[in-house]
């Protein structure tokens, strides 16, 4: 492995992915910590482990192996696997014991990364949940258009089936029929970038990041503060460290105060009339803190729900020990959110992401 040993994981899982094993983002943090105790540079020892914690059923296994192949070179000969069994684990000890090990440590890993708080998360802790947000590739579904294509049964395609008729002589030879287009459905993602809201506003800026990346054309992001500013363009960078600091530099007025019902009203005034809003799904980052009105805020959430598909509040606080929706922005606008979710760690902003998939 390379001197990152967790950027090549995360590549090759991605690769993985593309064969058919389902290495998704908590099997990547299980591997993450069993390889902490492995010598990385031994492709023996990175085999084993990555090949315990990354597959899940035995179909798995020859695709890893072609994966690994490739990506590594070619899997460990029968006596070096032998030798290296016991690598995870302490010299000496079974195959099963090693597995057990790594799985002990991977259980460890993954449970302290997917429910800590990511407000309160060490560097190290920092570096590997960026990571993890990357690869939950949130996206919404899709919505049938105006537009049609040949085939289903929707009905009946009058001009193709005269084409039809002309090339076998006038004789009715079959019905052409069509059926709806389907294309992605809208997605706008508001965060608040407020003083309240600044332990959370960088890992919700590259949640937003992670989606712009999977739809960058049906996807629009903005901040919300004092005012909106739109930082789409932004966030199409593909690196996630430079489309966060080419964020901060287009946003004005970061960690300063909460006016969500001005912010709202400029969006939809703007943006959300205009077409961004229509049919979209509308994903709302904040505490609700609102130095404005808000009766404002009401108003311009009931006139955002008029429009959109679904909208979606997301409170960081909600997952947290006795909270209620006590603030006059939350109050406000909650008769017209779809949903109230948490996104305080990286398993609550992984259930949003299942939420926006089904909504």
């Amino acid at each position: 492995m390379s001197a990152d040993p967790v950027a090549e994981l995360t590549a090759f899982a991605r690769s993985l992915r593309e064969a058919g094993v389902t290495a998704d983002a908590s099997r990547v943090v299980a591997a993450a910590g069993a390889l902490d105790h492995v010598d990385v540079l031994d492709r023996h020892q990175v085999y084993w482990t990555t090949r315990l914690t990354l597959c899940s059923e035995p179909d798995d296994l020859p695709r890893f192996d072609a994966a690994f192949a490739e990506w590594f070179g070619d899997r460990p000969s029968p006596a070096a696997v032998e030798s290296t069994v016991q690598i995870p684990g302490r010299a000496g000890s079974s195959g099963d014991g090693a597995a057990a090990r790594v799985e002990r440590v991977a259980a460890t890993a993954l449970e302290t990364l997917r429910t800590r708080d990511v407000a309160a998360l060490t560097a190290a802790e920092r570096a590997e949940v960026r990571r993890l947000i990357a690869l939950l590739a949130p996206s919404v579904g899709t919505r049938r258009s105006v537009r049609r294509r040949p085939g289903g049964r929707a009905g009946v395609d009058p001009v193709r089936t005269m084409r039809t008729m002309l090339r076998a002589g006038g004789e009715p030879i079959v019905l052409a029929r069509w059926r709806r287009r389907e294309k992605p459905r809208r997605l706008v993602l508001l965060v608040d970038v407020s003083g309240s809201m600044a332990p959370y506003a960088d890992w919700l800026l590259l949640f937003a990041h992670a989606a712009v990346r999977v739809r960058p054309f049906a996807t629009e992001a903005f901040t919300v503060g004092t005012r909106l500013t739109r930082v789409t363009r932004a966030l199409r960078l593909r690196d996630p460290d430079a489309a966060l600091q080419a964020a901060a530099q287009t946003v004005p007025d970061w960690s300063g105060g909460t006016r969500l019902g001005e912010s709202l009203q400029a969006f939809l005034d703007r943006w959300g009339q205009r077409g961004a809003a229509r049919g979209a799904v509308v994903v709302i980052f904040s505490d609700g803190w609102e130095r404005g009105g808000a009766e404002l805020l009401g108003q311009q959430a009931a006139r955002l729900r008029r429009l959109a598909h679904a909208v979606v509040w997301v409170n960081p606080h909600k997952g947290k020990e006795g909270f209620t929706p006590e603030t006059a922005g939350m109050l406000a606008a909650l008769p017209y959110v779809d949903a109230l979710l948490a996104g305080h760690t990286v398993a609550t902003l992984a259930d949003l992401a299942a939420v926006m998939r089904t909504i």
